[in-house]
């Protein structure tokens, strides 16, 4: 599976069932163009899990939403329930490691 790029008309529909991994980031970043090929290579492995992004300068309102302050922000939800924040980047051990644990 890839990485599915959210905003706000389709974020809803896509983390309602399952659990998900939403990367709240923006493209000027630098440690969140350093989790990029982390997320590709988690949504590649791992069908379990929904991997997506959201662009904190493209879609505020949800930033806002969901309270982001720093980028980037990794919120790990359950049938659409945030179970776990993550801030700041991670290598791919360790990033898999929070959101099972």
């Amino acid at each position: 599976m890839s990485v599915l790029k959210l905003n706000q008309e389709n974020f809803a529909e896509a983390v309602k069932s399952g659990k998900a991994l939403v990367d709240f980031y923006a493209d000027w970043c630098g440690p969140c163009r350093m989790m990029a090929p982390i997320l590709e290579a988690v949504a590649s492995e791992r069908d379990d899990l929904i991997v997506a992004k959201v662009n904190v300068d493209e879609s505020a309102e949800l930033a806002s939403r969901f309270g982001v302050m720093s980028i980037p922000t990794l919120v790990v939800l359950e049938d659409g329930e945030e179970i776990k924040r993550i801030v700041g980047a991670r290598p791919k051990d360790a990033l898999l490691s929070e959101i099972d644990g």
